[in-house]
């Protein structure tokens, strides 16, 4: 029987659909990830969790409101969860207290939670950066011999500054300041600044930092992904031109999942391939968004930067591989839709991907490489 041409139009186009809505990642690339069935989110807010408050002088429910995040490490056989918590101080995100909760789990789904922050603002030599807004969004990586780096934002409600501090056992925090307290004389200090990525690699089945040419190098920002390098991971000197101008090795592109902003995720990775930076893409609310996700939707992003050269970029996806689906990651106090990557941990064999739902509570999702996935499915075009 012979098919009329419209019915055979409809068919193919039937046949191609699911080709069309899932999407295989290229080889440089690292997922899909996988998010356990019926298993997030993994860490929620609690009301009935208190501590002592030194800067209130009073007891607080410190992650009563939202908990969301989070860095992630590998510690004694255990994954460790660094994840922000909000109080309910304030009427809306940026307007709370946060403060940094730890969280042990031996299985990467299961956590078991410590009853109080292990970073907080305090009466300390980084009061006036930290408080009243709080530490924020931590990054955290490890060195060969165990010293743990966490990277993370001082929020004083007036500006943003990357903060330093350096533990041994993930719980007990030495705080150094402003990363860019000294670079340039001091030019960079009162300049917006957060979201930094340490450049790692798999070391003899440990993640742990890297140096890039003899030195270490991170990514930060997120209005564009910019560099900079350091000799003892506490002091950092940004990338710049020859004019002292910050150097954006990319930025949002109109039309496409990060229109809007490009924020660095967790630590990059040296592959095979080169330096792999994992990032959040935020769409814009208006002209020049990507029309297939909500309007400042936050979706996650590949950028591939070469090995010897950390500021050249090599490859770049143009879709997500990771965006707001299950209810939990587009209900909360950020309802447009939320997957903010910020942990990684490898442990098992498998990558543990932590992010923020919606800002209000932490995700898990798992990429096998014995096992590779699709990347999320996309949606239709409008």
């Amino acid at each position: 029987m012979k098919i009329p041409r419209i019915l055979s139009t409809l068919l193919l186009l039937l046949i191609l659909r699911p080709a069309i809505a899932q999407h295989r990642l290229p080889a440089w690339a690292m997922g899909g990830f996988v998010r356990p069935e019926g298993r997030n989110p993994v860490i929620s807010p609690d009301s009935l969790i208190r501590f002592w408050c030194p800067m209130n002088e009073d007891s607080v429910a410190w992650q009563s409101n939202d908990t969301f995040n989070p860095a992630a490490a590998v510690k004694d056989g255990r994954i460790v969860l660094l994840y922000r918590a909000e109080d309910k101080s304030g009427i809306k995100i940026g307007h709370r207290t946060s403060r940094i909760g730890h969280a042990v789990s031996t299985d990467g789904i299961t956590f078991d939670r410590m009853r109080v922050p292990v970073m907080y603002p305090a009466a300390d030599s980084q009061q006036a950066n930290e408080w009243p807004g709080g530490c924020e969004d931590p990054r955290v990586a490890v060195t060969e011999e165990g010293l743990y780096v966490m990277l993370y934002t001082q929020w004083n409600r007036t500006i943003a500054r990357l903060g330093v501090a350096t533990s041994r056992d993930l719980i007990h925090w030495e705080k150094h300041g402003p990363a860019f307290e000294q670079a340039y004389d001091g030019k960079f200090n009162k300049s917006w600044s957060k979201s930094a990525s340490l450049v790692t690699e798999i070391k003899n089945g440990k993640q742990v930092i890297a140096k890039v040419n003899g030195r270490y190098f991170m990514y930060w920002g997120e209005r564009g992904v910019h560099g900079a390098w350091s000799d003892n991971l506490t002091d950092w000197e940004p990338v710049t031109d020859t004019a002292g101008t910050l150097i954006s090795f990319i930025r949002p592109r109109n039309g496409y999942f990060d229109s809007d902003l490009t924020e660095c995720g967790p630590p990059a990775i040296k592959t095979s391939s080169g330096i792999l930076l994992l990032y959040n893409g935020k769409n814009k609310s208006n002209t020049g968004r990507d029309l297939r996700f909500n309007a400042n939707a936050y979706c996650a992003g590949q950028v591939l930067f070469d090995a010897a050269d950390p500021t050249k970029v090599i490859a770049r996806l143009d879709v997500p591989f990771l965006r707001p689906m299950a209810p939990f990651e587009k209900s909360g106090q950020y309802r447009d839709g939320t997957v903010f990557i910020e942990g990684m941990a490898y442990y098992g064999g498998k990558w543990y991907l932590y992010y923020g739902c919606a800002d209000s509570r932490v995700g898990v999702a798992i990429y096998d490489p014995a096992k590779p996935a699709t990347a999320d499915p996309l949606p239709d075009a409008p």
